[in-house]
Formats: structure tokens, sequence, C-alpha cells
């Protein structure tokens, strides 16, 4: 066997190389499938991430620093997990968009649903330069309008119109609580059917913030609501997946709460600005999760910024996970096995060497392969033989019998002690096995070269 050139590289510098080109490659994956590359959500728009008047950038500094765990999502993955899910979608949301992410999040958490008033534009970038209190993300307010959303609870009503009578009614009021409108010339409100007032706003206590009262059990919610909690009808039929027998199992429907703000003053940086409105949003929030897992998921992709689930979030969410598994192990068994054959690759010797020893030795393997050994008893005897009658000048036309009685009679002067040429030719030819053919062979040979020295 022989080799090419040695590899310029040890093969622990070529395993630091692929293992440290693997790890780049999944921080890579890892980073798209983060949301590292997608743009930035505008600092000017109407989102958890918003820093003008219209965002929630202050209401969520806020809960984390009353130490609650905030986070946002780009994605539909929060909506089918614990914890609160806070909704903040635009005037051009659909409504089909805003019903599924209640839907799906309901039977996981509380939802807190914050309607868009405002329409705004963000200050030129000039506005930054002239005055040194204006950061980018500022907006302008434009105009207030009231969302049309079309087929989203349609018993729900709002309204935009202004507080009556002066600055000490213009007031929202929560049980225990209260506080100046941002804007009272024009507020948001709501009124409907299953709608339990949380917050009301004007003499006229119009509904500013409420929950839906739909059979569920939220008794956080229905400690600190305005008016009393309509009871259900008791002749009423509680739908529950498997008919009426597992509705007497299962007894109140198995919801969470769905919290609807209407007046988005109360909880966006306009209206944060007030020390009142921050403990609101705070009871709002304890009263929605009513003493669960204190985790907030303020929701993006109503506000525009949504993508889909990455196909590296996809390799290790089930039923993927053991493909990725099994992806994963095969990857560290072919790595394994480079590693071991690392290097140039063996060149294969010639089938047939040059040469008697390697013809020798080629035409011993045939025969080992073949498992024809025993045919090689007689001819080597008989081989050793007519050296021998060569080497002591015997006449050629001898009978092998006679051949090898003349051979035993050299072979008694020259070592009387020693075995007979004719008899350890016999036991050559009689031996069945390898070993016992090797071990009479020897002996054989033996006895020639005692005859040619």
């Amino acid at each position: 066997m022989s080799t090419g050139r040695a590899s310029p590289f040890s093969p622990r510098v070529a395993l630091a190389l692929v293992l440290g080109g693997a790890l780049a490659f999944m921080a890579l994956l890892w980073a798209v499938g983060s949301g590292m590359a997608d743009p930035d959500p505008r600092p000017s728009e109407a989102h958890a991430a918003g820093k003008g008047l219209t965002g929630f950038a202050a209401l969520s500094d806020y809960l984390k620093a009353r130490e609650f765990e905030v986070s946002q999502s780009r994605t539909r993955a929060p909506h089918q997990r614990g914890g609160l899910l806070v909704l903040t979608p635009l005037h051009q949301t659909k409504s089909a968009d805003i019903s599924r992410a209640i839907g799906d999040h309901r039977r996981f958490g509380p939802t807190l649903l914050i309607m868009p008033k405002w329409l705004a534009v963000p200050l030129p970038p000039g506005s930054v330069a002239l005055n040194p209190e204006v950061h980018p993300g500022f907006v302008k307010l434009i105009e207030a309008a009231a969302p049309q959303w079309k087929g989203f609870h349609d018993e729900v009503s709002v309204d935009l119109s202004p507080l009556p009578g002066g600055v000490a009614a213009q007031r929202w009021l929560m049980t225990g609580r209260s506080g100046a409108m941002a804007a009272p010339a024009k507020v948001l409100s709501g009124k409907g059917g299953q709608l339990v007032p949380l917050v009301s706003a004007g003499s006229d206590a119009r509904m500013v913030a409420g929950y839906f009262a739909d059979g569920g059990h939220y008794p956080a919610l229905d400690n600190i609501a305005l008016a009393p909690v309509p009871l259900p009808d008791e002749d009423e039929e509680i739908i529950v997946e498997g008919g009426p027998q597992a509705a007497a199992v299962a007894g109140p429907t198995p919801r969470f709460p769905l919290i609807v703000v209407f007046d988005p003053d109360l909880l966006n940086n306009y209206g944060m600005g007030n020390a009142a409105n921050a403990g609101l949003a705070e009871r709002l929030v304890q009263a929605a999760l009513d003493g669960g897992d204190k985790h907030i998921v303020f929701d993006l992709t109503l506000a525009g910024y949504g993508r889909s689930q990455s196909l590296l979030e996809l390799a290790f969410t089930p039923p993927f996970l053991a493909a990725t598994l099994c992806l994963l192990l095969a990857a560290a068994v072919a790595l394994w096995r480079a590693y071991h054959r690392f290097g140039p690759p063996v060149l294969a010797a010639r089938s047939i060497a040059f040469g008697k020893r390697a013809l020798v030795a080629n035409a011993a393997g045939l025969l080992r392969r073949a498992r024809r050994l025993h045919l090689l008893a007689g001819p080597y005897a008989d081989a050793a033989r007519e050296r021998l009658v060569k080497a002591l000048a015997l006449p050629a036309q001898l009978e092998p019998g006679a051949a090898e009685a003349a051979i035993d009679r050299a072979l008694a002067v020259r070592a009387p002690d020693a075995q007979t040429f004719s008899a350890a030719a016999a036991d050559l030819r009689a031996a069945k096995r390898p070993r016992d053919m090797l071990r009479a062979a020897q002996r054989l040979n033996l006895l020639e070269r005692i005859l040619l020295r």
C-alpha cells in the first residue's frame, strides 16, 4: 500500500475548521429564524415599540419595571400560549385577523384589545435638529377616527365624540381610581349587550374600557366592574364539545376574559404621561391575569410586522423535531468517520506485484482464498525430491521410490539420527489440515537443507 502526498493540515485543525463552519452556519440560521434580518418596527407607529404619542412603549417599559415578564412577538405562536396577549391593531387591520388572534388565545390566556383612534404622521427629520425635545419616532396627531371593523362583535358599537361639561367632569373613573382624559374633545367609547364597564369617562359615564360577560368566570374583573355583572340565563344551553353530558361535567366554559380598551389614550404614550394612567394600566393587567403567570406578550402582527414561522423554528417543533434529531445524529456520525478518514486517500497497490516473491505471494493468496491447500502437499514433496536428485547427481531416470531410497542413504551418512526423506514426504502427502501440512513441509525443508550444506 502507498499513500499520496501528506496533507498540509493536521486532523485536529481540520476538525476545528469543520466545527467552526458548522457553528457559523447554525448561528446564521438562528439569526434568520429569530428575525434579525427583518426590519425593525417603526418607532412612529402605534405598537409596543412606538415612541410617539400613539405608541405603547411607555406601557411596555412600565410593566417591565413592575416586574412583569414583557415581550414582543412578530409571529402567531404566542397566540396559543399562556399569559396576557395585548393586541394593538391599526385602522386598516382586517377584522378577521383580529377575531382569529382573539379566538386562538382565549383558550390559553386573557386578551387585552386596544382599539386605534389617532391618525398621525411622523415629524420630519429636521424637527429633531430644531427642537432638542423632539426625538426620533415623535408624531403629529392629524385626526381621530373610529375603527370600522365589519364582522368584529356586531353587537358592539363605538362612538367618537367630546366629553360634556368642564374640566372637572372630563375625567375617567375606575373603581378606586380616577384621572384626566388626555384628549377630552375626542373620546372613543363603546357599548354592547355583553360588555361590562371597567372604566367610564365624563358625566354621562360612557364606557371607555370593559370586558365581555360571556359566561366565563372572571372574579378579579367582576370585583372592579362599574356595573353589576349580568347573570347567564338559566334556560340557555351551554354548548360544550362532547354534548350535554359533557357540559354537565365540565361546568362553565373554560375561556379566559377579553378586555377591550376603546379609547387608547388610557394606555398609550399620550396618556401614560399621567401617573394615574400608569396605575390604571397595572390594575387592568393584574385583574386580567387574576393571579396567573405574569407573562405579557405585545403582538406586532396586527400592526403590520408579522412574519411566518421560520424553517429553523419548525425544525425544532414537533413533529419535525424527531427528523431533525435523526439528521443531527447522522451528521455527527458522518463527521466522526470523516475525522478518522482525514487525509489523502490510500492508493491501492498493484494486484500482481513485480518479482518472484510477489508472484509466489499472489499464488499463495489465490490458493488460500480458493481453499485448495490440500492440493499442494504432493507437488511440494515431488519438487523437493527432484531438487535433491539434481543436487546429489543421481540418475534422472530413477523411479520416485528408488530416488527417495537413494536420498535416504545419503541422509543417513550426513545425519544418522534424522528422519528419513521418504518418511517426511509420506507424512506431507498424508496431512489434511493446513497446520499438519505446514509442519511436515518444514521438516522436509530441514532435511533438504542438511543434504545441501
